[in-house]
């Protein structure tokens, strides 16, 4: 596996505090890599190492093969970023803010057209930045990272504060920026429903720790998908439920825990059988498919990390 990205026991300390530790992220070539951890967990720290905008205390980060800390400036040219969406001159046209960095990496003036052509601005581009919607904004910051087409590309929370639609053209882009581009992107995010949705690859941390990473679907396939079963009689339910060699979730609703690899659908015909044949009326039985939110929170549980919900940031 040939890796666009990769840490080797990177580790910083601020004070007596160590904010990440003994990191080893291996990111592929070519993969939408979901870079997710609550708050303080070390990503945003992460992310300034890899960019060479503070130095490891242990350790070092590789981009596409260059170490940051040995040569800062040649691995900052295969590297593209999107920290935030500011940074722009609000009274300046986009294509003007992108010709200011152009002209910086003294790229030909062909590459702003370029790179608002991959985003999709440049009927737009004419227009002041103090006019651009929040997501027209992310776009641009991304643009800007494009230039010079970089090899791999780091964006922090490209989705933040974007509207239902502006998450679907984000999701929808990112998805396809690799073929588009031929980069390779870490989006580090909080929104788990678009990490699933975007990424090839994830990885969790925990506590200034790498918890879990690899390839989405090989990750989420260890988590035992279930059933949600709706029936008259949900006491006599359970009892049947149980004798059929099913083993239920703790709680009042009638959860079933099935192993993973299991076919749910399969399950759901074999107990949906087993409980009209008893006599009881069964209302709904809801497939619970294995998903980035169960793999987070069953993470999060074995490393005893509390609150974890539905947002991870």
């Amino acid at each position: 596996m040939t890796l666009a990205i990769e840490t080797c026991g990177l580790t910083r300390r601020f004070g007596g505090r160590t904010v990440v530790q003994a990191l080893d992220l291996q990111v592929p070539k070519g993969a939408v890599y979901g870079f997710l951890g609550p708050n303080g967990a070390g990503k945003t720290t992460t992310l300034k190492m890899l960019l060479g905008l503070i130095r490891p205390d242990g350790g070092r980060a590789l981009i596409d093969g260059i170490d940051v800390s040995a040569d800062r400036m040649g691995a900052a040219r295969k590297v593209g970023a999107l920290l935030e969406a500011h940074g722009f001159h609000a009274n300046l046209t986009g294509r003007e803010n992108l010709e200011i960095t152009r002209r910086l990496l003294a790229l030909p003036r062909t590459e702003t057209d370029r790179v608002l052509e991959v985003v999709e601005m440049r009927p737009d581009a004419h227009r002041r930045v103090s006019d651009y919607s929040l997501g027209m904004r992310q776009r641009l910051g991304i643009a800007r990272a494009l230039l010079g087409s970089p090899p791999v590309l780091i964006l922090d929370e490209p989705a933040n504060g974007l509207d239902p639609d502006g998450i679907a053209d984000m999701r929808a882009f990112l998805m396809g920026l690799p073929a588009r581009t031929g980069a390779t992107v870490l989006v580090s995010s909080h929104l788990l429903n678009e990490v699933e949705q975007t990424a090839t690859h994830v990885g969790v941390i925990l506590a200034g720790r790498l918890a879990v990473q690899g390839a989405l679907a090989d990750l989420t396939a260890r988590i035992a998908p279930g059933l949600e079963v709706e029936v008259d009689q949900p006491v006599r339910a359970r009892s049947l439920i149980l004798a059929r060699g099913f083993d239920l979730e703790d709680g009042e609703a009638l959860s079933v825990r099935l192993r993973p690899g299991d076919d749910a659908r399969t399950a759901a015909a074999k107990l949906n059988r087993a409980l009209v044949e008893s006599g009881l009326e069964v209302f709904a039985l809801t497939p619970r498919r294995p998903s980035l939110e169960a793999l987070y929170r069953a993470t999060a549980d074995q490393n005893r990390l509390p609150g974890a919900g539905k947002e991870a940031a």
